[in-house]
C-alpha cells in the first residue's frame, strides 16, 4: 500500500514495482495527510488489510530563521510532521500491537537528534518523531507485546527534500552538498533497520556512515 499526495507519481511507482515484481499487487491510495481529519480517513480506509509493517514518511522541512519562517508554511509542517505522523502512529499500535512480526517505522531525521542552525523549527519536529518513537518502543517492550517501533534518522539524501525546504523548483545536490545519500541507498538502510532489533537507524553527521543502535534519549518508567 503506497501512500502520498500527487496519484500521477503514484502510479508511476506502481507501474515500476510491477514490472519488477508482477506477482506484488500494490494498492495505491491518495491523501493530503496535512489535513488532519485525512489520517483518520486513511486508517479506516485500509481496514481490509492485514496490516504488518507501518511506515511514516510522509513530512518535509524549512529552512529559515523563526523570526522569518513562513508560519503558513509552519502551521502545514507542525500538522503533517508531527499530528498525522501521531495520529496514524497510535491507530497502528491500538489495533496491531498484539500481533507477531509487526513494526512501526517512524522516519526521523538526523535533525531530530542534532539541532541545524536556520532548521530549528523542523530540528524540533523532527525531536519530537525521534522522541515519541524512542519512547513508544520503551512502552511496548515494558507491555510485554510483540510490536516494534523503530526510527530512521536520515542526513541529506537526494530527494525533492531540499526543493520544498528551501521553496525552489529546481535543486542539485551534486556539487552543491558535501555529503548525501541516494534514495536507494537510503531504502537500503531502512530495510537494514527493519531485519534488526536495534530501535534508531541514524545515519551519522560526521561519517555518513549507517549505524544502527539502541534507544538514544534517556527514558524513565512511570511509577503510576
Amino acid at each position: 500500500m503506497l501512500v502520498a499526495r500527487r496519484k500521477e507519481q503514484l502510479e508511476e511507482l506502481q507501474s515500476k514495482i510491477a514490472r519488477i515484481h508482477p506477482n506484488v499487487e500494490v494498492v495505491i491510495q491518495t491523501a493530503d495527510l496535512s489535513v488532519i481529519e485525512n489520517a483518520y480517513t486513511l486508517y479506516e480506509s485500509l481496514q481490509g488489510y492485514p496490516i504488518e509493517t507501518w511506515i511514516n514518511n510522509a513530512g518535509f522541512g524549512n529552512f529559515a530563521s523563526v523570526a522569518e519562517q513562513d508560519l503558513k508554511k509552519i502551521t502545514t509542517m507542525l500538522h503533517l510532521n508531527i499530528e498525522a505522523l501521531t495520529i496514524l502512529s497510535s491507530l497502528f499500535v491500538r489495533d496491531y500491537s498484539t500481533i507477531e512480526g509487526t513494526q512501526l517505522i517512524n522516519v526521523s531525521s538526523g535533525g531530530g537528534y542534532t539541532i541545524v542552525g536556520n532548521a530549528v523549527t523542523y530540528c524540533a519536529t523532527k525531536f519530537y518523531v525521534s522522541a515519541f518513537t524512542e519512547g513508544l518502543s520503551h512502552e511496548l517492550k515494558s507491555q510485554g507485546v510483540p510490536m516494534q517501533a523503530k526510527v530512521l534518522a536520515p542526513a541529506a539524501t537526494e530527494t525533492e527534500f531540499a526543493k520544498r525546504a528551501f521553496d525552489v523548483t529546481d535543486f542539485e545536490y551534486h556539487g552543491v552538498v558535501r555529503k548525501f545519500h541516494t534514495a536507494k541507498e537510503m531504502a537500503g538502510f531502512m530495510l537494514d533497520l527493519y531485519d534488526s532489533n536495534h530501535v534508531v537507524g541514524l545515519v551519522n553527521g560526521v561519517t555518513y556512515e549507517f549505524e544502527l543502535r539502541d534507544a538514544i534519549f534517556n527514558y524513565v518508567e512511570s511509577t503510576r
